[in-house]
């Protein structure tokens, strides 16, 4: 594992009302986030939309405040729901105020706040279903998981919007569960049996400056996996009620509850559980200086990005509890690789390039933004993919079988539905990955076109990007200041795929290179700090900066011991993973081969899928002539035709309704 070092002072991100994102990949999404999602799942959550599954979720609180009849419903953790949309709307509101938008969102706040009882308490499943058993199931009443997401929430209203009523609301159910927890004697020595509040009081306690909550976030990641298992301790108490069937003979591997979280070397359980935590871990390492912590973090992200990820950033690899298995078993056509999980990621990612300065982890997170959590979308913004398989057989995708979770065209809403709205979240919040600042550099991770000013070295700096990295590779930078401006610097991300570039300041060559793939799988090739070019001195009033990236599209291959593609080729171009679809290339495409050495036809199409670049190759298909007269095993010869094949970008998959799709391509090797 690479060393890794720990910052002092972790690079910060620009607040999201500086920058205004104007990219012509990114906005057919960005811009469904307040037109399309934030309406619609409003609706969703008032239960409107007819053929949906029922949400139930604004209706439970309004039973949980006494203002309408009736009994709980939904998921134990429906709450969070509403508590993502709120975030959500937050991050809207802080780029691009709107008034109808903010009444709507503080009137359900005070919804929320009427929900709440008088010791500070905020969950409507146990306050109107199960009132006597706070606290008895830590393991899957998902009391502290669903406190986060609202914490989560307050905090990015309160920054988005300066107003204190959601943050109140909050610190009354945080200083509650506070005092419930803790080493202390008559505390609970429990922790969450799904993460999420650790990463959530961390951010609180950096809006309010609490030490409290940071302390408690501590507490519960040290606690977890010491002594005798709480979980397994927990179950056998009189007070314990089991609420999800599929946890009986419980695993503790499943919430990484198996070893104290510095002793965990590999990724294991549950993927949005473990890549929460790992947040936390990251945040904790940073504040508390702890270089342990940071370690663990480390070695955890190596072996979940080197021998449990898929090529599109997806991770959890296992339809059954939504779980890691074991090093290199990535199926195509029955993984789970949830949306959460790889949002989760990216939050994972993000933090530690900002603790190490290490662009490495920022090629990761873009590598999910890009392909699995794009991928969960469609773009009318009104369906979703919860789960993102590599392969897609229609026909077999049948209920009550191991492929009941593959879905072949995405759903309108889901009866557990943390994905949809983490997606709106996750699109609103973009610019909180583009962009890190110290006090005298700019990196830029995303080459994502935009506009923004903070900031920079003592100076009010202004800075114009425009990229057309997902097509030619061209990227152009200006950075403007004021005359006798104290110098400043620009750290570029040069991405992993990238092996020639080119980047010219104010017309002089500043970074020009081809390097070899091992230097530049090192992320230290000459020129580049970990995978970071930097360029200093900057003291002119205007500055461009431009870059050339070769992003050409190539044939990728995985590690042998991936046996599920040993033999296969997949495609990619920049970030982008291809995906071949039946409705440009015929049914059966496990029948089709591939030969890497050939060239590869690249065409943007305006009019196709808002606008993609295609790529098109030659293949050979298995003929099916020989197989006339229906036999399913016979000693015949196979005789293939030659095809022109046309592949998609991954995450466009399923928009042009339902049909067969395909990653990993058989390679055709020369007899």
């Amino acid at each position: 594992m690479k060393e890794i070092k720990l910052e002092k002072d972790s690079l910060k991100t620009i607040p999201l009302r500086q920058i205004r994102i104007h990219d012509r990949f990114w906005n057919r999404y960005i811009r469904l986030v307040k037109d399309v999602l934030i309406p619609y799942q409003w609706e969703i959550l008032n239960d409107r939309i007819e053929g949906a599954e029922m949400s139930h979720c604004i209706q439970n609180y309004r039973i949980a405040a006494g203002e309408a009849d009736g009994d709980f419903e939904g998921a134990v953790f429906q709450d969070t729901d509403a508590a993502k949309w709120l975030e959500a709307v937050a991050y809207v509101l802080e780029i691009s105020p709107d008034k109808d938008l903010e009444r709507l969102a503080d009137k359900t706040i005070k919804l929320i706040g009427r929900a709440q009882c008088e010791d500070g308490y905020l969950n409507t499943y146990f306050t109107i279903k199960a009132p006597g058993l706070r606290w008895t199931n830590l393991k899957e009443g998902h009391e502290l998981y669903t406190a986060g997401h609202m914490i989560e929430a307050a905090v990015a209203y309160y920054e988005a919007t300066g107003k204190t009523e959601f943050l109140h609301i909050v610190e009354r159910f945080a200083d509650l569960i506070c005092q419930i927890f803790g080493p202390e004697d008559g505390q609970c020595h429990g922790y969450p049996g799904h993460q999420e509040i650790e990463l959530a009081l961390i951010r609180l306690y950096r809006a309010t400056g609490k030490k409290r909550y940071a302390e408690l976030a501590k507490y519960f990641i040290d606690q977890r996996g010491t002594g005798e298992n709480y979980f397994l301790e927990e179950e056998k108490k009189d007070t314990y009620r089991q609420i999800f069937p599929e946890f009986a003979g419980y695993d503790t591997k499943y919430s990484q509850s198996h070893l104290p979280v510095r002793e965990q070397t590999t990724a294991e359980g549950h993927a949005v559980r473990a890549v929460y935590m790992y947040c936390a871990m990251a945040d904790l390492a940073q504040l508390n200086q702890d270089r342990g912590l940071l370690r663990a973090c480390g070695t955890l992200w190596e072996d979940m990005v080197r021998r449990r990820m898929y090529i599109t950033g997806g991770i959890g690899s296992s339809g059954i509890l939504e779980r890691f298995t074991t090093d290199y078993d990535l199926p195509n056509n029955c993984n789970y690789s949830e949306t959460c999980a790889s949002i989760g990621l990216a939050l994972f990612g993000r933090r530690m390039a900002q603790i190490t300065k290490d662009a490495s982890y920022m090629d990761v997170v873009e590598r999910a933004l890009y392909n699995t959590v794009l991928s969960g979308i469609a773009m009318d913004g009104k369906s979703f993919f919860y789960v993102n398989p590599l392969e897609v057989w229609p026909d077999n995708c049948m209920e009550r079988t191991s492929k009941e979770h593959i879905k072949p065209v995405r759903q309108t809403w889901f009866g557990v539905a943390c994905c949809p709205p983490n997606i709106a979240r996750t699109l609103a919040s973009m610019g909180q990955y583009m962009y890190f600042a110290d006090e005298d550099t700019l990196y830029v991770n995303l080459y994502i076109s935009s506009s923004m000013s903070f900031e920079l070295a003592g100076d009010e700096t202004e800075v114009e990007m425009e990229s057309d990295l997902t097509n030619t590779g061209r990227v152009k930078i200006r950075m403007t200041r004021r005359e006798g401006a104290e110098a400043c610097g620009l750290a570029l991300r040069i991405p992993d795929y990238v092996r020639e570039y080119s980047v010219r300041l104010d017309g002089e060559t500043a970074g020009d290179t081809a390097e070899p793939e091992e230097a530049r799988t090192a992320g230290n090739a000459p020129g580049l700090v970990k995978g970071y070019l930097y360029i200093e001195g900057i003291r002119k009033a205007e500055t461009e900066i431009e870059i050339d990236f070769h992003v050409p599209p190539r044939f990728v291959r995985a590690n042998p011991k991936v046996r599920e593609d040993a033999g296969k080729l997949a495609l990619m171009k920049g970030p982008l993973v291809y995906c071949l679809e039946e409705t440009d290339n015929g049914g059966n495409l496990p029948a089709i081969f591939v030969s890497a050495g050939q060239e590869l036809e690249e065409q943007y199409e305006e009019e196709l899928l808002g606008g993609v670049t295609t790529i098109s190759f030659k293949g050979k298909r298995l003929t099916e002539d020989a197989w006339e007269d229906g036999a399913l095993y016979a000693e015949r010869r196979a005789a293939f035709e030659d095809t022109r094949l046309k592949a998609v970008p991954y995450h466009c998959w399923n928009n042009r309704g339902p049909g067969e799709m395909l990653v990993w391509m058989k390679e055709l090797f020369p007899v």
